[in-house]
């Protein structure tokens, strides 16, 4: 049964992570571009793979169960605070801030105003992201 759960937290962190990753720097080029309508489906899509990340973290509590490890272990609590600030910081800063840009472009605005938010934001998430990778392969 660990086994199962080990493979499917590390697919869903390949299939959940990945997407809250990337989408918002692909939302980037359509603002860029001006493209309110492609922002607003690349800010619902970040939206839904963000809420669904939290499988990640219920496969990880599971792996975490069976196979004994304490939650006090250092890399494992660090990654656990640093998942749930990326989480935190992509509902409340970026996914706000894509959503306001598709309605500016939508409403025939600029929406340059907005990039250096969503790009720092997104830049930020994606870095605590790679953070919580190399602690779960590093295991310090």
């Amino acid at each position: 049964m660990g086994t199962v759960l080990a493979v499917l937290h590390v697919v869903s962190a390949v299939f959940l992570i990945g997407p809250m990753a990337l989408l918002p720097q692909t939302a980037l080029r359509a603002v860029r571009a001006g493209n309110g309508p492609m922002v607003e489906l690349l800010t619902r899509s970040t939206k839904v793979f963000t809420w669904a990340s939290l499988a990640v973290a219920v496969f990880g509590f599971g792996v975490s169960g069976i196979e004994g490890i304490p939650l006090s272990r250092t890399w494992l609590w660090l990654s656990i605070a640093l998942y749930l600030v990326a989480l935190v910081l992509s509902l409340v800063l970026v996914v706000p801030s894509l959503t306001r840009a598709a309605a500016e472009l939508t409403g025939g605005r600029s929406a340059t105003a907005l990039y250096g938010r969503i790009a720092a934001g997104s830049g930020v998430v994606s870095l605590l992201l790679l953070a919580v990778t190399v602690l779960m392969v590093w295991k310090p």
